[in-house]
């Protein structure tokens, strides 16, 4: 059963009707066709940037492991407007053709010096960015890696430390200085 399905039944159920549960559904953009796809070349693309923005360590895998690269196609072209996906689309051109630019070839056969130095060029390019409206590619780019990856289960549970919901209330963890911060129903520590 799909979840289309499956919650115009519940909503019969709880007494709704079928009509009702269509118009709580209209969000859900499953069936709305997008302006463009993203080609395995791109989701390559934002596997790198993605890991250059949060690279492997000895403490936790790295953003490519959290298979960034899908997370942020998958989010653009179902949460972002035409707007933002195009700014993001021209975004990932703009990175290449920069890399092409400065060291003669596209971003992902940069060693990873060269593209930490781009992206962190770009992201001071972001923080002074004054666009009015629209916002910066590089911004989308990097809240998106922050998201895909500490939402990931790889993030949650190798790059934070973990505790699964429901257990005990511990109003009073101890925390010693270096140590990964929490994720979960401790984290009002303070």
């Amino acid at each position: 059963m799909d979840r289309r399905l499956a919650l115009k039944q519940t909503a019969l159920l709880v007494g709704g009707t079928v009509v009702g549960a269509e118009l709580f559904l209209s969000g859900c953009g499953s069936e709305t066709p997008h302006s463009f796809a993203f080609t395995s070349r791109d989701i390559s693309l934002m596997d790198e940037i993605g890991e250059t923005i949060l690279p492997e360590s000895d403490q936790s895998p790295g953003a490519k492991a959290a298979e960034i690269g899908h997370f942020m196609a998958k989010m653009v072209l179902d949460c972002y407007g035409t707007g933002e996906q195009e700014i993001f689309r021209q975004g990932l051109k703009t990175i290449d053709r920069l890399a092409k630019e400065d060291q003669g070839v596209d971003f992902l056969s940069l060693d990873f010096q060269q593209k930490t130095e781009l992206l962190t060029r770009l992201d001071w390019e972001a923080t002074q960015s004054t666009r009015g409206e629209s916002v910066h590619f590089y911004t989308l780019i990097k809240q998106l890696t922050l998201l895909g990856y500490f939402t990931s289960e790889i993030g949650v549970s190798q790059a934070l430390r973990y505790n699964p919901s429901p257990g005990e209330y511990d109003g009073c963890v101890p925390y010693n200085k270096g140590t990964p911060a929490w994720f979960g129903p401790t984290s009002s520590i303070g």
